[in-house]
């Protein structure tokens, strides 16, 4: 049976303030706003494709290198306080995970931005060789400015983890 998936176009993540959302996509990562919308109460067509009633939100869609990320905040319904310690082993998407060129360099600028982490990152596990030739990967787990979680990664060829 002929397999139509292409690859993966977008995650999504819904968030209490847009603004505050793009300083951490657009201003931290880098990533390049490509389309912005927003939409009122009594669309039809989106209530149905998103599975709510009298919904409304701001939206935009960021490129980071490979993939697009879509920010909602939606405006109706309101959601709930979320719970911004959620533990990373319950069910459900757990975090987004990025490839960085300097995981130490990155991790300064977002704690500078006021973003907290589990962990520094632990260089010791990339070795270079005496060429300036770098093996292994190294991770650490950090939280948006609303507690979502993600990773940042710095990948040199290993054989574990495979890069972009």
């Amino acid at each position: 049976m002929r397999q139509h998936l292409e690859g993966v176009h977008h995650v999504s993540v819904s968030v209490p303030d847009i603004a505050v959302a793009r300083r951490f996509y657009i201003d931290l990562l880098g990533a390049e706003e490509v389309f912005t919308g927003q939409w009122e109460p009594g669309n039809a067509w989106i209530d149905a494709i998103v599975g709510l009633e009298g919904s409304a939100a701001k939206s935009f869609m960021a490129r980071l290198k490979n993939i697009h990320i879509e920010v909602f905040e939606y405006t109706s319904p309101k959601s709930p306080p979320q719970d911004p310690t959620r533990p990373v082993n319950l069910n459900g998407y757990t975090h987004i995970g990025f490839q960085v060129d300097d995981i130490q360099a990155v991790y300064e600028r977002m704690v500078e931005a006021g973003l907290t982490f589990n962990t520094p990152p632990d260089l010791t596990v990339i070795s270079t060789d005496e060429n300036g030739g770098k093996r292994g990967h190294a991770a650490t787990y950090g939280r948006d400015f609303f507690g979502n979680l993600f990773e940042i990664m710095e990948i040199h060829p290993n054989d574990s983890i495979p890069p972009l």
